[in-house]
């Protein structure tokens, strides 16, 4: 099968089929703000504004990467691109391997038409490295996109439960490093849904990445996607075993937010992994993200229109919003004050 229909398969599973985790959970619940019945502000007041490599955004909102190298996967990064230009957003393409092994589908990734002013991200799976790939592919990726920084995903679980998958990822930090000292764009290290720990995060830094997106568990289980492509019994029971592994989102936030304050590190961490509406954006921002990632939300409304893609992100901003202003944060800054955000528990003390 090739890279190109693999992506087609993921794009009709994701629609079609129920993949999410069951049991494991993003982990934001276990957080709540306390409620603040007179904010002293005018809700016209509330900044979600952010600025990202130079850029601004209207929110710190990331359209995570998730398809290209189909016709069908090109209509959807043109709409998606439509829609973080109207809205002020950011995106991220899907992995551009297929465009780099077959220039016709290079098409399917050119955004940059469709949002001229937006921040958006090339993308390339990291354990390419290990096959052939190196920095002159990073400078195609980023190029065929006209992209402001490279995303290299971190997918070793998915990929070992592939038939086709890449398998040996021994040695890959310091052709990491190589890439983040020559690229000349930041270079971004993304896990696909299942979590970044505090001692990968350190590794990721010291290669010297800009940032890192912990994409944690508790949203698609990208296994349980696997085990619907599964063409023998032995890979799906394989594939159907992980269905609920890795570190929720909260929590792997947690630990690279650590991971960075142990470092003396300022570099920005994006959080993505089951986050569904504007509460969970502004919990993930109030636990230390500097930009929110979601996919499933803006999948669904893809498929109707670019409007709707619009109409989905403006509901999020507003949740988002409207949260800051019950919480009494005026904008990104003050929702990290501590006690704004607190466990659960601590409602009751």
């Amino acid at each position: 099968m090739s890279h190109s229909e693999r992506k087609a398969d993921h794009i009709r599973i994701n629609l079609e089929e129920d993949v999410d985790f069951h049991r494991l959970s993003s982990g934001f619940e276990n957080f709540h703000f306390v409620h603040q019945a007179l904010p002293e502000m005018d809700l016209a007041e509330v900044d979600t504004g952010s600025t990202l490599f130079g850029k601004r955004l209207a929110a710190p909102i990331l359209v995570s990467s998730m398809t290209g190298g189909t016709s069908k996967a090109g209509l959807i990064n043109q709409r998606l691109a439509e829609a973080v230009q109207e809205r002020g957003l950011a995106l991220g393409v899907g992995s551009q391997r297929a465009a780099l092994e077959d220039p016709a589908a290079a098409a399917s990734f050119a955004v940059r038409g469709y949002a001229p002013d937006a921040l958006i991200f090339a993308n390339l799976g990291a354990v390419q490295f290990n096959y052939g790939y190196g920095v002159d592919e990073c400078r195609r990726a980023v190029d065929m996109v006209e992209a402001d920084a490279l995303i290299l995903h971190l997918n070793p679980l998915q990929e070992v439960l592939q038939p086709e998958g890449d398998t040996n990822w021994r040695g890959l930090l310091p052709k990491i490093e190589s890439v983040c000292r020559t690229l000349g764009v930041p270079v971004i290290a993304k896990e696909v849904g299942w979590g970044i720990s505090a001692a990968t995060a350190r590794q990721l830094m010291d290669a010297g990445v800009s940032a890192i997106d912990v994409a944690g568990a508790g949203g698609t289980s990208w296994s349980e996607v696997e085990k619907h492509r599964a063409p023998n019994e032995r890979l799906r029971r394989l594939a159907g075993a992980f269905r609920e592994w890795g570190i929720p989102t909260a929590a792997s936030l947690a630990q690279v937010v650590s991971a960075r304050q142990a470092a003396a590190s300022h570099i920005p961490i994006f959080a993505s992994g089951g986050i569904r509406n504007g509460q969970e954006i502004a919990k993930a921002v109030a636990l230390g993200a500097d930009l929110v990632g979601l996919a499933g939300p803006f999948l669904k409304r893809v498929m109707d229109s670019t409007r709707a893609v619009v109409e989905e992100m403006e509901i999020l901003e507003a949740e988002m919003r409207i949260a800051m202003f019950a919480a009494g944060a005026i904008d990104l800054a003050a929702l990290r004050v501590p006690g704004v955000l607190v466990p659960a528990g601590e409602l009751y003390v």
